[in-house]
């Protein structure tokens, strides 16, 4: 590709070819735009797809990366997500490193950020149709909970000590599945930080029908759940309608998200959905 300015000077422009890619989301965006072949290096917490771990060397964590590993690659750019990376970025920076920092909190936001890196790397058309899947996935979702018998209250839980409610995109993809997020007023916080629930009395009070854990590098232990004080007054430990969302499938505010994230939802609500219904029948029964 050729660019040409009022001067008659042509540049030679080119697209990336051997990019870093510090978060999981950006990695699976490329290979599934075909294009992974311009990937040098992914994060260690990489695991979809599968083969982009046997394939590329791990050079990251979330929070921190190896900087000299990193330049050995000599990325012509490294793409990162969100100010918990600004001190990385900030590193490679000062070392003359081209670096992108994504900052996607919503659904919307997701699939702005998407297209772009399908800009980026020459792939707009291919981004657009997959993007267009997506969107189409989301809207038959929604309609579907049309169906439910009523829109379920859902506590979804980032993490368990101290509490941290569901991001944005979390809490807008179960709007979509058909239920309410307890905690919507602090999704809106980009920071975990601001979304600590604090008090787990606040839960209680909430009342909500399920319970949705996602906590990230471990396994959500239900045994924990039920076991807090209080808790066994709430209706989603009542009639055991705790669940674990893998982080991967739902905390990486890309493809997964939009894809399994929303089908586990789907699939959680729509059995709630199924119990309810049941329950009604045996009442008129």
């Amino acid at each position: 590709m050729t660019a040409s300015d009022p001067l008659n000077y042509t540049a030679e422009v080119k697209l990336p070819e051997r990019i870093v890619c510090m978060t999981e989301e950006t990695t699976e965006w490329l290979y599934l735009l075909g294009e992974e072949w311009r990937i040098v290096g992914i994060s260690g917490f990489t695991v979809r797809p599968p083969r982009a771990r046997k394939e590329k060397p791990k050079v990251s964590a979330f929070t921190s990366a190896k900087i000299h590993k990193i330049l050995e690659l000599e990325p012509d750019l490294v793409i990162g997500f969100s100010d918990m990376q600004a001190e990385i970025a900030a590193d490679l920076v000062r070392e003359g490193v081209t670096v992108h920092i994504c900052n996607q909190r919503s659904v919307a936001e997701i699939f702005s950020t998407l297209l772009m890196i399908g800009c980026m790397v020459g792939a707009e058309q291919k981004a657009r149709e997959l993007l267009g899947q997506y969107e189409a996935r989301l809207n038959a979702v929604r309609q579907a909970a049309e169906a439910l018998p009523r829109r379920p209250k859902v506590y979804f839980e980032e993490w368990g000590d101290p509490l941290i409610s569901g991001i944005r995109w979390v809490s807008e993809l179960i709007e979509i599945a058909g239920g309410d997020d307890s905690f919507a007023e602090l999704s809106v916080h980009a920071d975990a930080k601001s979304r600590i629930i604090g008090d787990q009395d606040r839960v209680v009070a909430k009342a909500p029908d399920i319970i949705i854990g996602s906590w990230c590098g471990r396994k959500f232990a239900t045994h924990q759940v039920v076991a807090r004080s209080g808790w066994d007054s709430i209706p989603a430990v009542i009639h055991n309608q705790l669940y674990e969302v893998k982080s991967a499938d739902i905390l990486q505010p890309g493809p997964a998200a939009l894809t399994d994230g929303i089908d586990h939802l789907q699939r959680i609500i729509h059995q709630w959905g199924a119990l309810q219904n049941e329950q009604q029948q045996g009442e008129k029964a």
